[in-house]
């Protein structure tokens, strides 16, 4: 009846070319390496037309949008190309100096296709550039005798300088044409400013990206290893804060028994059936990837993957319940062990899970252990960055959470001895906020998060005892009724599968 019941209730002005109005969806993070004659690369900008224009604006992490209504037949328009390319370089695809700020598109006026779009914002000459958040542009229109509008014409904009200065006034910054990327002067440390951590809502998805991709691409799947990925996916699928990595998990769990059965290791075709699985994307092919918008370091080898995936611990952590504490420290100890490939991160993670001699039976123990065992680490890393050199000058590893961030999480602080007196009851109620509320809150805002909770009595099946774990491999699924495009798929899961148990001990790391 729950199952029914949740199903239910799912249920610029720069020419005087004048605007006579006469393709496929183009990857945000599409790159081309051809060169115009001005040498500059092209098609950066992303086309939009009438069928794509709301979806990729709603969907895009960048802050503000640019969109140029423009003729492809206007002479004018094919000579600002170049100039307005050289400025969408700075900030769109995966080789964005600035990735995550702006996104620069196009439309296309002359398509009868975008007629009606073109009228909507009353587009009288060409090219004609508009400035918003995206959201704004979603269903909007623009009028010019409108006295107020979240939209504005950029009216000062017929060179590339120009149009940089325009939006380096609209936002208080100063971006340049020469900018390369990872070396950004622009780049500022965001641990103490604690709305930015909404925009790693993209690197969390990233990062659960990037570490199914190495262990597919490594082959890391073996049967010691097996059980505890299912473990894992059963974590992702009932608390990761992004639906479609939620979805990706609880799908790659229906498949899993018919991709690795349990004999699969003695079977002579296990390659060519391995090669069903190597191109899965378990957040989805429209995950943004390469951006690092949170994560992204100044240097190219820093931060990135593994700062996505604390944020990703972290978010697990403050979004289990009590019951599931335990297993939720088994299902990432036992992840970062068989599948983090930096041998001496996963070492020392190893030992930090080994040193736990008492089971978690409270969410808040397990999220106050995994916040004090990364500080543990950044507070190794410092130490070792600081005497090679090899760390992020803008981003150097500290303890978390800074005093400026949360001023009630310190009860004392010896300057001497460096040794921080923590109110732990506050540091919980920072980290449930931060990582749990404002995380998700950008995703909210477009309405592609989905449920915060999940479904108790489902929840029963996930978590059996304290020193034994009976787990139906599709207990996961059944977790994400709350998540509504699941709940058939778990409805008929479970009942293929509600006879299989995964008994897991959980006290003892010896087997890690």
């Amino acid at each position: 009846m729950k199952l029914f019941l949740g199903l239910f209730l799912c249920a610029f002005s720069v020419c005087c070319c004048s605007a006579t109005f006469s393709g496929p969806r183009r990857s945000i993070l599409r790159e081309v390496n051809d060169k115009d004659q001005t040498g500059v690369d092209h098609d950066y900008a992303v086309e939009l037309n009438a069928t794509n224009f709301d979806s990729v604006l709603k969907d895009t992490p960048a802050t503000f949008a640019v969109v140029e209504f423009f003729a492809h037949w206007c002479p004018a328009c094919r000579n600002y190309k170049p100039h307005y390319e050289k400025v969408a370089r700075l900030f769109n695809g995966a080789d964005a100096v600035h990735p995550g700020i702006i996104l620069l598109t196009r439309v296309d006026c002359a398509l009868k296709i975008n007629t009606k779009l073109c009228d909507k914002f009353s587009v009288g000459h060409y090219p004609m550039l508009f400035w918003g958040a995206p959201p704004k542009f979603v269903g909007g229109s623009w009028e010019p005798k409108q006295e107020k509008s979240d939209i504005l014409v950029i009216d000062d904009a017929r060179t590339a300088d120009r149009l940089l200065n325009w939006i380096n006034k609209q936002t208080s910054s100063s971006f340049g044409l020469d900018d390369q990327k990872f070396q950004n002067e622009q780049l500022s440390s965001n641990v103490s400013d604690p709305e930015q951590i909404a925009r790693a809502i993209y690197d969390v998805e990233e990062a659960t990206s990037t570490a199914f991709d190495i262990i597919l691409e490594h082959k890391m799947i073996k049967p010691e290893t097996r059980a505890s990925l299912i473990k894992f996916l059963q974590l992702l699928t009932a608390h990761h804060p992004s639906r479609r990595c939620r979805k990706g998990a609880g799908e790659l769990l229906v498949s899993f028994d018919d991709l690795y059965p349990t004999d699969f290791w003695s079977s002579p075709k296990q390659e060519d059936d391995k090669s069903s699985v190597r191109n899965f994307q378990i957040c989805g092919k429209e995950v943004p990837r390469g951006y690092w918008m949170f994560c992204r370091g100044s240097k190219n080898e820093t931060r990135g993957f593994s700062c996505g995936l604390w944020v990703l611990l972290h978010s697990l952590s403050v979004r289990i319940e009590d019951g599931e504490s335990q297993f939720t420290f088994n299902a990432i100890c036992d992840f970062v062990h068989n599948f983090f490939v930096c041998e001496e991160c996963r070492q020392h993670f190893y030992k930090m899970c080994s040193s736990v001699s008492s089971p978690f039976t409270k969410a808040r123990d397990f999220a106050l252990w995994l916040w004090s065992s990364h500080n543990k680490v950044n507070e190794r890393l410092s130490k070792e960055e600081a005497s090679l050199g090899t760390g992020d000058p803008k981003f150097p590893k500290t303890i978390w959470p800074p005093k400026q961030l949360c001023p009630s999480c310190y009860l004392g602080h010896d300057q001497k001895s460096n040794k921080i007196e923590w109110n732990q009851d506050e540091v919980y109620k920072a980290l449930r906020n931060y990582y749990g509320t404002t995380l998700v809150s950008l995703y909210k805002e477009k309405g592609i998060v989905g449920n915060e909770g999940t479904d108790g009595a489902a929840l029963e099946d996930l978590i059996v005892a304290t020193n034994a774990i009976v787990v139906p491999v599709g207990a996961a699924l059944a977790i994400a009724v709350a998540s509504c495009a699941f709940g058939a798929l778990a409805c008929y899961w479970r009942s293929q599968q509600k006879s299989r148990k995964y008994f897991h001990h959980l006290h003892s790391l010896k087997n890690i």
